[in-house]
């Protein structure tokens, strides 16, 4: 029998299903997959959106609050009994589960014992990871060693030279080996131990674009194995071709000092492991939490243990930022390797309801809400009665991320200069995939939340930590940002609001007052497609800050201003439903920033509103906008504060 080579479905499918100037376009959003859910005991279909059946991968789950295995289950071996490999052990498979791979993620059957994957109130982490070249391939193979007396090139579809390979004898016990590009020549770690680098063979040479070369301790006779392999900074992705997705590197810790890892992206999920002594591998994401507090949940690849928290690691726009003095992360000298996967999605929307959602509802404490996309912002308050204003929590800052209730969300007001409280009774919780659940405090009450999702031409946010200088802060958003919302996190502050329709960029508003522009607040320089040039007087050294930034994005939002006229006036957006936000706020004098939604009803008659910069109740008995198909309009009837003749305002639209 000769050596047998087993392709994954992928290889021969080719890019993505859209197309750009220089032919198929490539996003992270259609490879990568971070899916939380609970197990039910029975069966239960994952759609993560990842298509698994057509195009191969592989997939890797681990229970979050129990001490189960480890399991991984790939389309070259197939989905099924004894198919699934742990990380934590040596042994070729289990005898749990999997039932198959779909063309939007996988099925689940009724999973018990070592490595299950669905036991009923179990909750779990899943990461998927589809085949594509210059992202990831699976390869299996199987040794004759009377026809290949010794280990030959096995190729690849990775297309590109890879960064990392993972290698497991599927057929018998064995440690699982790792090849990373930072190791010494020879040199390698088990991904089932905590051991330091050694001559631990993984391969016999260096990896090439086509083909590598397993070691001996990867060649025995009729045993199948299965290598996954990881690209490094190999571009193929987004319109250009050329964005980088996945890197494969390494960092010295400096101990009392923090360490700034530059990945050219801002990360949803690392893997890493310190390489010159002895020390756990740990998982993160974003899903759980990987926050710009340093609030994080990791998973231990080498070890059954339940999830965990730590301070260990907080995302950047361009990377990542590993905590000064951790005894863990950054000993100082001390030598580690990550693989880490950017942030998407990489599309620019096409249609609002993809990333934005407001929701009318008297709240049932811990009940569930469903929306259509994994939100990273939500802005809610009571609407009936006066309260603290609108409170904001998002995911970079840290949501919470448990599943029983009472949790801890990081909150700020926006009627208020306070800093944020980490409060352990949060607006929303557990906000998995697309579903998020509801706190106690606003139960039985008639509430408003807005859910936002961050996307390219729609919708950022950053997070930095002032030097006391003047500070250039990298953004996501992919193009110059016309509406900015930023505070100081750590210490009291006012809301600073920059937008194109004030005078210039140095004039400012403040969103817990309804004062008019001014110019007279330091506050930022510039902004760009690509950077906020802020003033040191609002980066103060070692003081945490947050940005929110929009752009106008075709059919999705509208960020503008106009000329009130004190009589009908239609506001263009360039929608084709109509509004289903409006933000609106007068900037040469007085006025209040006014906040209508569909779900509380932009209609023909009456329309409610609220106020960020009050925490005054609703207001339902004014008709001062009205629908309009391609944005809104503003009613002869709506005050100075809105539709001044002759008075200047800037808004905000979401379709």
């Amino acid at each position: 029998m000769p050596l047998i080579e087993t392709k994954g479905a992928a290889s021969a499918q080719g890019f993505g299903e859209f197309s750009g100037p220089s032919g198929p376009v490539n996003y992270i959003e259609d490879v990568f997959s971070t899916y939380l859910y609970t197990g039910n005991g029975s069966t239960q279909t994952i759609t993560n959106g990842i298509d698994l059946s057509t195009k191969g991968g592989m997939v890797w789950i681990k229970d979050r609050s129990s001490g189960q295995n480890h399991a991984l289950s790939d389309t070259a071996r197939g989905a099924g009994t004894f198919k699934q490999l742990q990380s934590n052990t040596t042994i070729a498979g289990t005898t749990d589960t999997f039932t198959g791979f779909t063309s939007s993620g996988f099925t689940l059957d009724a999973s018990f014992g070592i490595g299950a994957q669905n036991l009923n109130t179990v909750t779990y982490a899943s990461w998927t990871f589809r085949e594509q070249p210059k992202f990831f391939d699976v390869v299996t193979f199987t040794p004759n060693t009377s026809i290949n007396p010794a280990p030959i090139s096995i190729s690849h579809s990775l297309g590109a030279v890879p960064g990392a390979i993972i290698i497991k004898n599927a057929s018998s016990t064995g440690d699982w080996g790792v090849w990373h590009i930072a190791f010494s020549s020879g040199n390698s770690v088990k991904l089932n131990s905590t051991e330091a680098q050694s001559t631990f063979n993984v391969l016999g040479g260096s990896p090439t674009s086509t083909a590598f070369l397993p070691s001996g301790n990867f060649w025995t006779n009729g045993n199948t194995y299965v290598a996954y392999l990881f690209a490094h900074n190999a571009g193929g992705f987004g319109l250009s071709g050329s964005d980088n997705v996945i890197s494969c590197g390494s960092y010295t810790g400096a101990g009392a000092s923090a360490v700034n890892v530059n990945l050219g992206y801002e990360p949803q999920w690392l893997l890493w492991k310190r390489t010159d002594s002895t020390s756990q591998w740990i998982l993160m994401d974003v899903m759980r939490g990987m926050t710009a507090s340093g609030d994080d949940q990791i998973l231990y690849p080498n070890l059954s243990n339940a999830e965990a928290s730590t301070t260990a690691i907080s995302p950047t726009a361009t990377g990542f930022t590993v905590a000064a003095s951790n005894s863990v992360y950054n000993v100082s000298g001390a030598t580690y390797i990550y693989i880490a996967i950017r942030r998407g999605p990489m599309k620019v929307p096409t249609s609002g309801t993809s990333v934005f959602l407001p929701v009318a509802i008297t709240v049932v404490a811990n009940s569930s809400q469903a929306i259509s996309f994994p939100a990273d912002l939500t802005i809610g308050r009571w609407r009936q009665s006066t309260g603290n204003g609108f409170w904001v929590e998002d995911r970079l800052r840290g949501y919470a991320n448990t599943d029983t209730y009472p949790s801890t969300n990081y909150r700020l007001q926006t009627t208020t200069t306070d800093a944020e409280t980490q409060n352990s009774n949060p607006l929303v919780f557990n906000v998995w995939n697309n579903t998020y659940r509801y706190g106690s405090m606003l139960s039985t009450v008639d509430d408003i939340f807005y859910s936002l999702r961050r996307a390219p031409g729609f919708f950022d946010e950053v997070c930095w930590t002032g030097n006391g200088s003047l500070a250039f802060v990298p953004h996501n958003l992919g193009v110059a940002p016309q509406l900015i919302i930023y505070k100081s996190r750590t210490a009291a502050g006012n809301w600073l609001v920059g937008a194109d329709g004030l005078t210039s960029q140095t004039y400012f508003l403040i969103l817990n007052s309804a004062d008019a522009q001014t110019s007279s607040v330091t506050g930022w320089v510039s902004w760009s497609s690509s950077l906020l040039v802020v003033d040191s007087a609002y980066n103060v050294s070692s003081r945490g800050y947050v940005a929110y930034l929009f752009a106008t994005c075709p059919g999705v939002s509208k960020v503008g201003s106009y000329t009130g006229t004190g009589t009908t006036k239609q506001i263009d957006c360039g929608f084709t439903g109509g509004a289903r936000f409006v933000l609106i706020k007068r900037t040469d004098s007085t006025g209040d920033w006014y906040v209508w939604d569909s779900a509380r009803g932009i209609v023909a008659g009456n329309d409610p509103y609220l106020l960020l910069n009050s925490t005054a109740a609703e207001v339902t008995n004014t008709d001062y906008v009205d629908t309009y198909s391609a944005g809104f309009e503003i009613s002869s009837t709506a005050p100075a504060a809105i539709n001044a003749n002759g008075g200047t305002f800037i808004f905000l639209a979401i379709a």
